[in-house]
């Protein structure tokens, strides 16, 4: 079609048609992903970015609201790097488009190029030779044939030679990239984005569902690179609400705690992308500045392994409930899908974006008590297709799912993405914190083994039955106040100072397993209980886990030896979702007696 103008509906087409080309092309990005990191997950970003234009973005009566439609949607729902700075450029599209009715040839061309400084003032340290270059390029094509063009077909059509020589250039201008023999993956989805917009410009069709062919964008590349060294491990992301964000003056804050630092946005909506080896201090500073409405820290190492450097042909994915510490998931690669504690009017990530360290200081000081939650059930379809991608078998243990829907999300999830040739297990661990996590340790230790997929399950479904834990509980008042406890029955119980020893019954539920009324009586009865324990059944493994209280553990680690003549697996601080109901100072002993 010989287009010469855009209006709104030309518009948002040409958009959602450039969208569903990212979309198309997908897995082909994963693959090439190199830069930043070897992570394989730009084009599922992309594709994350680019579904919320379609989905959210509207026809509205001008061509400027039109785009600010646009924009919103784009940085509502960027993710990743790449994704971020392409939700950046439009965004300046639309701070840099004039209110006409229609966008003209020469119109638009100043309008692209002068949004390409706003998506490099989000970025902290820009890198040549990325998709930053390739936009920069084909934006200043654009311009230089405003003027020679009689379509925005014809203007494409020159625009878009710029842009595929910049693509191909990036392999050359990057050493990473020179290194690994693929083109940045990043500014290859850009041009794909670019071939969607011209094939509805030239066309003036727009399918309404994406189909599974993709357009050949080659440039011989070797699908094949090395991990590489990841220094800041989680990708975090995060969407703030603020009545008047400083973009430059966060971006300076933010800028400590790691790289890969993009901040773009607008004074009252700022979508942060950044790679931090501790993604809690990122949400400490963000809490501060306004309302966070979304978050997210990927596992980049865990990403790369999957990817490049796989241990072993079965994956393990455990949640945060499960209480094993990261030496131990990142020596058998374990992957860990957080659960979600709702604090502050945010909804944080369980031992990722929310560690103990923060949170139980800022528990005391709580107006409302806390809420967990189950992982969202679009979060976990996402995450097993992610893993499905690299893997053919998996095995998934979860906490007991009288205490959690998250067996029941897994399972859902599983129903959806099962394929053809793919192993998967969902295991009702009927446990919680280190019992769940002995009992992942376990899996873990027979994947490494070779031991066959079967045999795994059936063994950690066996051995469920003979893994426990015995908290030690001083003050009921978190059961009370997290609603575990009723508030009639904690109250009661708290007159008479119960100081009960709590385990849990055959099928997953909290039970009371001795009843104290000291701290003193409290210890007592419970090694007591791990005593007949040991006696009948013989421990054979044991971890010690505490909210908070490292010197109370160590006092019953030493008591632990003494009795069972072995250390303790692991000590460390509990899940801040069970440490929210068990409450601060809590220490509990989990137990594994396998079979001689």
């Amino acid at each position: 079609m010989d287009i010469s103008t855009l209006d709104s509906e030309r518009l948002y087409n040409s958009f959602v048609s450039g969208a569903q080309e990212v979309i198309k092309n997908k897995n082909s990005l994963n693959e090439i992903n190199v830069f930043p990191v070897a992570d394989g997950d730009t084009g599922s970003n992309l594709s994350s970015t680019m579904h919320a234009i379609i989905l959210e973005a509207k026809i509205s009566g001008s061509v400027k609201e039109t785009m600010n439609s646009i924009a919103d949607a784009a940085l509502t729902g960027a993710r990743g790097n790449s994704g971020i700075i392409i939700a950046q450029y439009i965004n300046g599209i639309f701070l840099s488009l004039m209110d006409d009715e229609t966008i003209t040839i020469p119109s638009f061309a100043e309008t692209v190029k002068n949004a390409v400084p706003y998506a490099y003032q989000a970025i902290s340290n820009p890198v040549e030779g990325t998709i930053i270059t390739v936009i920069r390029e084909w934006a200043d094509a654009v311009y230089s044939h405003k003027d020679l063009s009689a379509s925005f077909t014809e203007l494409f059509s020159k625009s878009l030679i710029t842009a595929n020589k910049s693509l191909e250039a990036t392999t050359s201008r990057l050493k990473v990239l020179q290194d690994s023999k693929v083109v940045d993956s990043g500014a290859k989805g850009f041009v794909y984005f670019l071939q969607g917009f011209a094939a509805f410009l030239r066309t003036g069709k727009l399918d309404l569902e994406v189909s599974g062919e993709s357009e050949d964008l080659s440039f011989n590349e070797e699908l094949i690179h090395s991990q590489g060294e990841i220094r800041h491990r989680y990708c975090t992301e995060a969407l703030l609400s603020a009545d008047a964000i400083d973009l430059e003056a966060l971006k300076a804050e933010l800028a400590l705690y790691g790289d890969s630092l993009i901040v773009a946005g607008n004074n009252r909506k700022a979508r942060i992308h950044i790679h931090a080896n501790a993604p809690e201090q990122i949400f400490q500073v963000l809490r501060k500045k306004g309302i966070i409405l979304q978050q997210k820290a990927d596992d980049m190492i865990r990403q790369n392994e999957s990817a490049f450097d796989r241990k072993y042909d079965i994956a393990l994915i455990t949640d945060s409930i499960a209480d094993v510490p990261q030496a131990i998931l990142d020596c058998y690669q374990v992957h860990m899908l957080p659960l979600n504690l709702n604090f502050d009017n945010t909804s944080y990530l369980d031992k990722v974006t929310m560690t103990p360290e923060l949170f139980y200081p800022l528990l005391e000081e709580a107006v409302e008590y806390p809420k967990s939650s189950q992982p969202n059930p679009i979060v976990v379809e996402k995450y097993l297709e992610t893993v499905l991608s690299h893997y053919d078998k998996v095995i998934i243990v979860t906490v007991a799912k009288e205490q959690s829907g998250t067996n029941s999300v897994f399972r859902n999830a599983v129903s959806k993405k099962l394929r053809e040739g793919k192993k998967i297990a969902v295991i009702d661990s009927k446990r919680n914190s280190g019992a769940e996590g002995l009992l992942v340790m376990k899996a873990a230790e027979m994947i490494a083994a070779a031991a066959p997929f079967d045999e795994i399950v059936a063994t950690i479904e066996r051995l469920r039955d003979r893994t426990n834990i015995f908290v030690s509980v001083n003050n009921l008042k978190y059961m009370v106040r997290s609603g575990r406890l009723s508030k009639v029955s904690g109250l009661a119980a708290m007159s008479i100072n119960l100081k009960p020893v709590v385990s849990i019954d055959a099928e997953g539920k909290g039970s009371i397993a001795e009843k104290a009324f000291s701290e003193k009586g409290n210890e007592k009865k419970l090694f007591r209980l791990l005593e007949k324990i040991n006696t009948q059944e013989k421990l054979s493994r044991y971890a010690i886990v505490h909210a908070n209280n490292p010197e109370k553990a160590e006092a019953y680690r030493k008591r632990s030896v003494t009795l069972l003549g072995k250390e303790p697996e692991y000590i460390m601080n509990i899940s801040t979702i069970v440490g929210m109901s068990a409450g601060v100072g809590t220490v509990a002993i989990s137990y594994m007696c396998e079979e001689e």
